[in-house]
């Protein structure tokens, strides 16, 4: 999130929450607790609809926003965008179960975004529950809960009973207070898009959580490249209000076009301003789609090193066992050097997938992968945010990679690409030109720039450049198949009928996945 401005009448603000972690181990049931249970008095079991994030008030009359979000993909793509909503995150670990992958995942993306973790350990009402295990797996991740010598806050609860739900916002407010939030109501209203949805009826309606100021019914706004007039605002109940504070989630009527989760919201005095601004930003955004963000690649490291613009290369780790994880992040980790910093940011058993993308794009990291390879939606999502994925097969052979990136040493990788093939059907000696190769094309395109290569029974006889290229009498500096030409070899003459010549170019890429 921004820095809150040190300006105007500062006052104490509602934490943010976001809750994550695996499958089944309960998110959903203590979200609907806390929802149940917790709502303002008079309107328990109220709640008509839902709108991804909503605001619980507690008997004392303290309150906490929580960001009900698909899970750490969706946490980690509004903070791609540059959108950090969350103040705090909870992460459930179920109490019969081990710390699972998407555990690790949530606490690894919470870690990255620098925000404060409380762990729930949940289920503890079934008899199969070992609270001190989960302990024990969360600290082989670096979580030392505060029982353990550690400054993780970690609460056993149930969420299907509500034991210990009290407890855990209890902390998360303490935890809160920690952090002095504060923000000024007294300005235009700043904030994030959450969600979008159209409705019929009622049209595009977005939640939005207000940030900084006080969001009022009759406002003016902008959201990335679409503005509006505030028509109508209501609460996670489906009420109607009239105005939003600090870190109250509201949904919004009155939108010129969907806008996009992790959008920045700000209210505006005027709506003919708001308009103007969501025009050049619409302007700015389709120019930004022909120059994407440049993220870190190896190729460009110690560029990037030297200009000032990298101090720490993050890494994402991926490979087929945990023992190679583990060898692969001690060999790297004893790369750091005085001008940049190597650190591991997340590491993982199995291919590559969508959410280690998403957590290198959000962090401008690295992705290497030992014995693994994308899926095939992780594989278009890096194409399309420019990550730098690298694959590789032995140990030594990525450290020594990343070693000489980050001494500028790196070099591209060269692939070839055949373009052609021409069967030799007769042989001409001339006096002026040498042996000339009477060919037909049978494959692709014979190109006079390119390199050949004389393939005599399946092997290669010989690697060269083309001395001449010609159709019929003519100069020419192409031809395809089916046609005939006449190709001269620099420096060869032995060429045979039924030889075929292979003409192919050799393309420079920086070694990682496009």
């Amino acid at each position: 999130m921004e820095v809150e401005e040190e300006t105007g009448e500062l006052q104490p603000r509602p934490p943010v929450v976001t809750i994550m972690g695996h499958v089944d181990h309960g998110k959903t049931s203590l979200l609907d607790y806390i929802r149940k249970t917790n709502v303002i008095a008079g309107e328990a079991g109220g709640i008509t609809q839902h709108i991804g994030a909503y605001e619980v008030e507690l008997p004392k009359g303290q309150k906490i926003t929580f960001l009900d979000t698909p899970g750490h993909e969706a946490f980690t793509a509004m903070r791609a965008r540059g959108a950090q909503a969350t103040d705090i995150v909870v992460i459930v670990v179920a109490a019969d179960d081990r710390v699972m992958p998407q555990t690790i995942e949530a606490i690894d993306h919470a870690r990255a975004a620098d925000v404060p973790i409380i762990v729930a350990i949940n289920k503890i009402d079934l008899p199969s529950a070992n609270v001190d295990m989960v302990r024990q797996e969360l600290s082989k991740q670096n979580v030392l809960t505060e029982d353990w010598g550690g400054k993780t806050i970690a609460v056993p609860i149930s969420a299907k009973l509500g034991t210990g739900v009290d407890k855990l916002l209890e902390m998360i407010l303490l935890q809160a207070e920690l952090l002095e939030l504060k923000a000024d109501p007294s300005k235009h209203a700043r904030g994030v898009v959450i969600e979008t949805r159209v409705e019929q009826g009622r049209g595009i309606v977005a939640t939005v959580l207000v940030q900084k100021g006080t969001l009022r019914v009759g406002d003016a706004f902008v959201a990335g490249s679409q503005s509006g007039k505030v028509r109508a605002m209501n609460n996670e109940r489906g009420g109607r209000v009239i105005s939003a504070g600090p870190s109250t989630p509201v949904e919004i009527l009155g939108w010129s076009g969907a806008p996009q989760a992790g959008d920045t919201f700000a209210a505006m005095v005027d709506e003919r301003e708001a308009r103007e601004l969501a025009q050049k930003r619409g302007q700015v955004q389709r120019e930004q789609e022909f120059r994407l963000h440049k993220h870190v690649t190896l190729t460009d490291l110690y560029s990037q090193i030297k200009a000032g613009s990298v101090g720490e290369l993050l890494v994402v780790l991926k490979a087929d066992v945990d023992g190679s994880v583990e060898a692969l992040e001690d060999s790297l980790t004893k790369l750091t050097t005085e001008e940049v910093k190597l650190r591991v940011i997340h590491r993982g058993v199995g291919q590559i997938s969508e959410s280690d993308v998403l957590l290198a794009a959000a962090s401008n990291a690295v992705i290497i992968g030992f014995h693994v390879k994308p899926d095939p939606k992780a594989a278009e999502l890096g194409a399309k945010e420019k990550v730098d994925v690298r694959l590789y097969e032995i140990i030594y052979e990525a450290v020594a990679d990343v070693k000489d990136a980050m001494s500028g040493l790196l070099k591209p990788e060269i692939r070839e690409t055949v373009i052609g093939s021409a069967e030799v059907r007769q042989v001409f000696v001339t006096t002026k030109a040498g042996t000339i190769a009477g060919c037909k094309v049978v494959s692709g395109t014979i190109q006079r720039s390119a390199r050949a290569r004389l393939m005599r029974d399946g092997s290669a006889a010989w690697d060269g450049k083309i001395d001449s290229l010609r159709r019929f009498k003519d100069d020419v500096r192409e031809v395809a198949s089916p046609l005939e030409c006449g190709i001269g070899l620099e420096g060869r003459d032995d060429v045979k009928v039924n030889d075929v010549i292979e003409a192919y170019v050799l393309e420079e890429f920086a070694r990682r996945l496009s």
